[in-house]
């Protein structure tokens, strides 16, 4: 069962709003620095090596192995809109999880990579798939965000999840390393933007 339960916390079905946001990405095609397959591919491909992987990946799998790393995770967060976020999402988690019936949910503000964490630590599911599996789900809600913002079409997005998923490996020795300064400046943009189609 631990893997029908991977396959549902990465699951774009996950019932946590993971669809309404970009994370940049909208700001960086607003920008023009993100216009074609290829640019969209390029700003995935960086913001997974230079911050979701060594930072978001390194806080599941701490999570996972019984660290406290909610209250640093929220600090890293550059700009409002990106700590609503993962607020948001963690929230949304937590609230789903209670009802599986998942026993000890942190009350509070829990940030979506510990949520994720924890889901996976009830459920058995071993660390290294679970640290995967949540870098799959980050890179599979950029395509799509990349196929309505850029926009590109569905091809175009199924290509640039068989190239990427090949940067989904995860190396302990670069754990907690959070350096994208143009996401950074990036979101901050993107909380101003006169239009958008979503949140962050």
């Amino acid at each position: 069962m631990s893997l029908a339960r991977l396959l549902q916390l990465a699951s774009p079905t996950l019932p946590v709003g993971a669809y309404s946001y970009s994370q940049g990405l909208e700001a960086a095609v607003e920008a023009g620095i993100v216009r074609d397959a290829a640019t969209a591919g390029q700003w995935i491909a960086d913001v997974l090596e230079f911050s979701v992987a060594p930072m978001e990946g390194a806080v599941v799998l701490g999570t996972m192995k019984g660290e406290d790393l909610n209250e640093l995770f929220l600090a890293s967060r550059e700009s409002a809109e990106l700590r609503a976020e993962t607020v948001q999402m963690g929230y949304s988690l937590c609230r789903l999880l209670q009802e599986l019936g998942v026993e000890d949910v942190p009350p509070g503000e829990v940030a979506f990579p510990v949520a994720f964490a924890l889901a996976a630590k009830a459920w058995g599911i071993p660390s290294a798939q679970a640290v995967q599996a949540y870098l799959w789900s980050w890179l599979e809600n950029q395509v799509m965000a990349a196929v309505k913002a850029v926009p590109l079409g569905q091809t175009a997005g199924q290509k640039m999840l068989m190239s990427l998923s090949a940067r989904l490996s995860f190396s302990e020795k670069d754990n907690f390393v959070n350096f994208a300064p143009g996401l950074a400046v990036l979101s901050s943009s993107h909380e101003t933007q006169y239009s958008r189609l979503f949140r962050s």
